[in-house]
């Protein structure tokens, strides 16, 4: 699975799982995201849940939705709300990029995981194009039929 592997520098919060099975995943992106301090301590402690998320493009921004942040237990007045919409920080011409490919050919933005890179909170997006029931069933045969292959191979040694 590509979205398991750690990237070198990184440290990995959270990987949307079921984004992987639901879509096809047509190209990755790594953008920043705002957040107050509440929030990045709520992450530093594991308390985020990208399961039902989603990016939306509006008035030249990307925010994402769904997001579940839990509030910080010690953060008192200052935690807020956890599913509020939460801005993405990328450069203008590839969200316009991104906002034609959405509008054009149907696709769908996805986030697939959260990272601290160099102290910062990165989110990985994905570009992605909804599987059909099918294609879903192909995806669980091969990867059943690849279980099978390595535990022959493995009982082989």
């Amino acid at each position: 699975m590509a979205d398991a592997k750690q990237k070198p520098g990184t440290r990995p919060i959270a990987h949307n799982r079921e984004a992987r099975h639901e879509y096809f995943v047509l190209e990755t992106l790594e953008t920043g995201i705002e957040l107050v301090g509440t929030e990045v301590k709520s992450l530093r402690a594991g308390g985020v849940n990208l399961k039902d998320s989603w990016v939306d493009i509006e008035g030249g921004e990307l925010l994402v939705k769904g997001m579940h942040i839990s509030p910080y237990a010690q953060g008192s007045i200052f935690n807020r709300d956890p599913l509020r919409p939460r801005r993405l920080l990328a450069h203008k011409a590839e969200i316009r990029r991104l906002a034609q490919q959405i509008k054009l050919q149907g696709y769908t933005l996805v986030p697939l995981s959260l990272y601290f890179k160099g102290g910062r909170v990165k989110v990985e997006l994905g570009l992605c194009k909804g599987k059909k029931l099918y294609d879903k069933r192909a995806s669980a045969a091969a990867r059943d039929a690849q279980r099978t292959i390595d535990r022959a191979l493995k009982s082989q040694r």
